[in-house]
């Protein structure tokens, strides 16, 4: 474990959190049901939310199917593919609707493994925030050709150069974040997407001084389907951090308190956190989203100021 000092007290334990593994998909047909089949028996006392972008592949139908056998999983039908950012606020609008302590998002591809859920839950008891890293000792990434591990690799330390924060992976997608922090976002504002979505919220737990833990997890490359990765998300990330890193600088130097802010004419749309309309067609002509197989509200489950301050703790490694 390593932490840098002050560090803002941990949060409040949680007693019996009820939470929501959110697992947003776009043709993930072949991958869906076993990361459901996982997520179930490692974590058997959470719900899932599966949100389907309208995939082509019936992804959206399978997942109702795996629904409709299990009370612990819930559908969240989309109108049409709007990005994971979308996908995610949708989620997230959904979990706090529905009153869960803990939410998490994790990918439908098979490439994060179920079985690390109970390690990340366990660090949410001293955070705000948990991150499953890459790159921390004890991560591992597997099957990745070299470009990728590149462009992980260097995003990342871009990341940490721009924005300041030591974090060793804030753009991955395995991550658990308390109700709470959630609650804190004018989440109808985000309009971040892919990498740039992830890193987007762990800069606004780290300017709200949130407790971030850093966890290692094993990344596995999807073996069916394909990635979504576009030069326009990598685009997208590397304009934005820039924003924000700019925009840090200039409000320590004025004020002495960074203040978070879209960049002018930033790429992607804006995203409304869509509270699910349940009369809505399936189809979703008649609104955004359709939650199908509703969920009944979970089951239990057993940064910085001007000077610096770190609220960054890794665990394990």
């Amino acid at each position: 474990m390593m932490r840098n000092s002050p560090s803002p007290a941990p949060p409040g334990p949680l007693h019996a959190p009820r939470v929501l593994v959110c697992i947003p998909t776009y043709d993930e047909r072949d991958n869906l049901p076993g990361t459901v089949r996982r997520v179930r028996a490692a974590v058997p006392e959470a719900d899932v939310l599966v949100i389907d972008d309208a995939s082509p592949d019936g992804t959206g139908v399978i997942a109702d199917e795996l629904a409709a056998a299990d009370p612990g999983i819930g559908v969240l039908h989309r109108a049409g593919k709007a990005g994971l950012g979308a996908a995610y606020v949708a989620g997230f609008a959904h979990a706090l609707a529905a009153g869960y302590d803990v939410v998490v998002e994790m990918d439908a591809d098979g490439s994060h493994t179920p079985e690390e859920l109970p390690r990340l839950l366990s660090a949410l008891q001293d955070a705000d925030v948990v991150l499953g890293s890459r790159w921390m000792d004890g991560g591992e990434v597997r099957n990745w050709p070299r470009s990728r591990l590149l462009l992980s690799r260097g995003g990342n330390a871009y990341v940490r150069t721009v924005l300041g924060m030591p974090l060793t992976d804030a753009t991955g997608g395995f991550r658990a974040y308390r109700a709470s922090f959630l609650r804190s976002l004018a989440l109808d504002t985000v309009s971040s997407q892919g990498y740039c979505f992830q890193v987007d919220l762990v800069w606004q737990a780290w300017l709200q001084k949130r407790r971030i833990v850093e966890v290692p997890i094993t990344f596995i490359e999807r073996e069916r389907g394909t990635s979504k990765m576009s030069r326009d998300i990598v685009a997208e990330a590397l304009w934005r951090v820039t924003w924000w890193g700019l925009r840090s600088r200039r409000g320590r130097v004025s004020t002495g308190s960074p203040a978070p802010a879209e960049p002018p004419n930033a790429a992607g749309p804006s995203v409304a956190a869509e509270a699910p309309a349940v009369d809505a067609a399936p189809d979703g002509s008649s609104g955004t989203a359709t939650l199908s197989v509703p969920l009944t509200a979970g089951r239990p489950v057993a940064s910085p100021s001007t000077d610096t301050e770190d609220v960054v703790t890794r665990a394990g490694g």
